[in-house]
């Protein structure tokens, strides 16, 4: 049975999706989406495990933060930490995509306490942060007005299908994507919360969280599409190489938004890498 419910940390609130019993895995969405992108994962594994999908504030959240919360990947990262402490969640794994995955490496670089292993599907690492055309967003959002300028042809539902297009080789249900684009759309502290992720991309960020995990044991669990034009494969396999506890694993017809394509994979290989009960 699944279950919406929110929770306030010192940032603001938290909405997100709990479905299933056992132990915890918490996702995480990247940039202009929401916990949604989990939907087929966590329907597949919520028989065996406490599945959590947040909506975490990256562009597409239904509640606007407090205006002083600090939404760099680091402080979105502490944002994280605090959602885990505030259910009381030990041993957690952590799933992440897109963006995401570049906040889960920044959380993760600092061991934290509640989480036990990390899977990433196709990510931000290393020096790809934000990846290929999509560097030009960061310096755009400083200048005063291009937060409003970046937003206005999300206005149009077409131009917004067509925006997300090449991240899923599946067609996404009727109006999903649409629904992503609405908070920043017409919310102004949504928009104002989406200007501060979009400054904070930067591949400093990535490059340290690699740099802190390289020689570790840490266990990392990749679940990569090959042939994804925003996030090649060449940079799993890295990160692979630099973690000593790291796994990677192939899943094709696939484009970025790996859960939304193959979920039972997806599912499949974070439930023989976490625990069971």
């Amino acid at each position: 049975m699944s279950e919406i419910c929110q929770i306030r940390i010192p940032q603001g609130t938290i909405r997100y999706r709990e479905a299933g019993a056992g132990p915890p895995i918490v996702f995480v969405h990247g940039y202009l989406v929401d916990g949604r992108l989990w939907d087929g994962v966590v329907d597949a594994l919520a028989d065996r495990f406490r599945c959590i999908a947040p909506h975490w504030p990256l562009g597409a959240h239904p509640i606007a933060m407090k205006p002083d919360a600090d939404l760099s990947p680091p402080g979105i990262a502490t944002i994280v930490e605090g959602f885990l402490a505030a259910l009381d969640l030990d041993d957690v794994t952590l799933v992440g995509n897109d963006s995401g995955g570049a906040i889960c490496q920044v959380l993760v670089a600092r061991r934290p306490t509640r989480v036990g292993r990390l899977v990433l599907t196709n990510c931000d690492t290393h020096e790809n942060f934000p990846p290929g055309i999509f560097k030009a967003l960061p310096p755009l959002a400083k200048v005063p007005g291009g937060v409003t300028m970046l937003s206005l042809p999300f206005r149009i539902p077409a131009v917004t299908r067509t925006a997300f297009r090449p991240f899923a080789k599946r067609r996404p249900p009727a109006g999903l994507v649409e629904s992503w684009a609405t908070p920043a759309r017409t919310d102004k502290a949504v928009l104002r919360d989406l200007g501060k992720v979009t400054r904070g991309m930067d591949k400093r960020h990535t490059l340290a969280a690699a740099a802190s995990l390289t020689g570790s044991e840490f266990p990392l669990l990749l679940a990569w599409a090959p042939g994804d034009r925003f996030f090649p494969i060449r940079y799993a396999e890295r990160l692979a190489a630099e973690v000593g506890g790291a796994n990677l694993v192939r899943i094709p017809e696939s484009a970025t938004f790996v859960p939304f394509d193959q979920p039972e994979r997806v599912a499949a290989e974070i439930a023989d890498f976490a625990p069971s009960l």
